[in-house]
């Protein structure tokens, strides 16, 4: 088992930020986004730090020597349901260096992400993917959101504010509020 280390973005190093994002890069290679691009995507999470430490943005790695070759963004996000308020972990940018696949670090690192589910920090994890990805997050206790999500920060309140079609929460159990879900901002 690798050990799976936990960097808050509030003391993210720039080495650091570039080895993430190095990984981002060789995962998703756009020239929109290139490495500079990931670097500051990293950096700008620090909005998001509301000073609870507990619930603060974090990127999970799995290291190789000086090498990220696993890792997940967690941000808390604040989103209006039926029933309130409720600060959810915002999971993104889940990925395996494509070089070593089929050591189960994909696997690793989202566990990691669900024990902040699992011990109580947040209620409940939402995020995106898509069908061809899918049965992994099933296996590991997700389930598919079915709520119409939207934006009220953006004035097309008929479009997803996801751009993956698949909206997937973890736990699987009750609890999760039915109807509409403001993201009160764009999907991650």
């Amino acid at each position: 088992m690798n050990k799976v280390e936990s960097i808050a973005i509030r003391s993210l190093s720039e080495s650091d930020a570039q080895a993430i994002a190095q990984l981002l890069v060789r995962v998703w290679p756009k020239k929109s986004r290139p490495l500079d691009y990931r670097i500051d995507q990293l950096f700008q999470r620090r909005h998001l730090d509301s000073g609870v430490e507990s619930q603060a943005p974090r990127s999970l790695v799995i290291r190789n020597g000086s090498r990220m070759v696993a890792h997940a963004a967690i941000m808390p996000r604040t989103v209006g349901t039926s029933r309130g308020e409720l600060t959810l972990l915002a999971l993104a940018h889940v990925c395996t260096d494509p070089d070593i696949r089929g050591q189960q670090l994909g696997k690793q690192i989202v566990q990691a992400v669900f024990t902040l589910v699992d011990d109580g920090t947040f209620p409940f994890s939402l995020f995106q993917t898509n069908e061809q990805v899918k049965p992994f997050y099933q296996r590991l206790g997700a389930c598919l959101a079915e709520n119409r999500f939207v934006d009220s920060t953006n004035s097309n309140q008929q479009k997803s504010p996801f751009k993956d079609p698949v909206i997937m929460r973890y736990p699987s159990g009750n609890g999760w509020p039915e109807g509409v879900i403001d993201l009160r901002g764009p999907g991650y």
